[in-house]
């Protein structure tokens, strides 16, 4: 999972970089980046999950993942 979210973060930079190349609209190009900032945040916290839930008990997996986003989050 984390390897396919990794490979779409990149697609989505190529893709900003063609934008550039083809003299795309500053808005457009804007609106791009801010989706690649979610989509690392996004990365950052299934990282920070994963790492996490190694050392819990699988029970407690759920409402872990659900305090770790809520606090990244904040």
């Amino acid at each position: 999972m984390l390897k396919q979210r990794i490979n779409r973060i990149v697609g989505q930079l190529r893709g900003i970089e063609k934008m550039v190349d083809a003299g795309r609209d500053c808005s457009d190009i804007l609106q791009q980046i801010s989706a690649i900032k979610k989509a690392i945040d996004s990365l950052s916290t299934e990282v920070v999950i994963s790492d996490v839930c190694k050392y819990i008990a699988k029970e407690d997996t759920k409402r872990i993942e659900k305090v770790i986003e809520r606090a990244i989050n904040i």
